[in-house]
Order: C-alpha cells, then sequence, then structure tokens
C-alpha cells in the first residue's frame, strides 16, 4: 500500500485521488495527510481487463470493455457456459492476482477464482477470515497454496459475502468483491 501510495502521489500534482476504502487505510495507518487526499471521481474498474471466455475450454469469446460491468450479475444465469477474466491495478494493489467470476453450475452460487499474493505463513489468517466473514462458514471457500507459482487459489461463493444481492449489476459485484479482499489483506498484514 504504502509503494502504491508513493507511486501515485509521484505521478500527480500534489493531492492523491483515491477511494474511500484506502483513503481511509492511509489516513488510519498514518500514510499522508488528509490534504493530500482526495476521493476518487471515476469508477475503480474503468480501465480494467476483461475477457469473456468459455468454461469448458477456456478459450477467450470477446474482450470487453468496462461497459460489460453495467450488465446484471443474472448474465451468467442465461449464459452459464461463461466466465469472466478480469485484470486490474486494484487488484494488483491488495495482492491478488486476476480474477475470474462464473455462475457455480453445481450449487448454482456466483463463484470468484483468483490467486493471492500471500506467503504460505499466512495460511491460518487467512482461514481466520475467511470463516469469520463468510456468511455460510462451511463449503463457502476452497484455499490451497501452490508451490509452483507461490499463490494461494482462493474460491469462494460471493453470495456469502454481506452486502451481496442477486439485483447487483456486475460493477457492483465487483466492487464487493474487491472490498472483501481489501480488508482480507488488511486482516493478514495485522496478523502477520
Amino acid at each position: 500500500m504504502i509503494k502504491f501510495l508513493e507511486n501515485v502521489q509521484s505521478s500527480s500534482q500534489g493531492q492523491v485521488q483515491l477511494f474511500e476504502q484506502e483513503r481511509e487505510y492511509i489516513l488510519k495507518h498514518n500514510l499522508a495527510e488528509a490534504s493530500v487526499l482526495a476521493e476518487e471521481k471515476e469508477k475503480r474498474f474503468k480501465d480494467a481487463y476483461i475477457e469473456r471466455c468459455n468454461k469448458e475450454s477456456e478459450e477467450m469469446i470477446a474482450e470487453e470493455s468496462p461497459a460489460f460491468f453495467e450488465h446484471p450479475i443474472a448474465y451468467f444465469k442465461e449464459h452459464a457456459g461463461e466466465f469472466i477474466y478480469v485484470e486490474s491495478k486494484w487488484f494488483e494493489l491488495i495482492g491478488a492476482d486476476a480474477v475470474s467470476f462464473e455462475l457455480d453450475d453445481v450449487f448454482r452460487t456466483y463463484s470468484v477464482l483468483l490467486g493471492l499474493k500471500l506467503q504460505k505463513k499466512f495460511d491460518a489468517s487467512i482461514r481466520e477470515f475467511l470463516h469469520a466473514e463468510l456468511a455460510k462458514k462451511q463449503d463457502s471457500f476452497e484455499l490451497m497454496f501452490s508451490s509452483q507459482d507461490g499463490l494461494w487459489d482462493l474460491n469462494f461463493a460471493l453470495n456469502d459475502v454481506t452486502g451481496f444481492s442477486e439485483n447487483m449489476i456486475l460493477e457492483d459485484a465487483f466492487n464487493l468483491i474487491y472490498s472483501f479482499l481489501f480488508r482480507l489483506a488488511e486482516f493478514t498484514e495485522k496478523t502477520a
């Protein structure tokens, strides 16, 4: 987070534009003065790279613009054979690799799949957070460390995250995913 703030500060003229969650974090940890922080007016994922893919073959169907985020999440009930793959600087900020989003064929829940860039020693902290934060608690997530790429493979049901609604659009769903992962990163930082 500190490295991110330094990069943003050096590329801006005086004021740093941040979303509320990052702003609160920076002020809470005294990483900058409130006077240099301004609220971001743009959408968080306006620069996201989005691929719509076939679930079976994992081949890209189309590269989508951020306007795709205006679709309701129910899009995946109508297109159950698809998923989206999203890369964003915001996921990098919180130590998450790209995020995939799809409708689970078996449980009919909205699944979030990603790689977490955290060391293996954070196993207990990650699990503690997931058990505490996911409404269903059991079977709401799968977590496995891959020693090949040094990432945690995390899958969780967005339906079990507080704030979820079946009526969400994809933009709201991805903001909820980001907020959840931001809190996870903050929790593991505290318990380190």
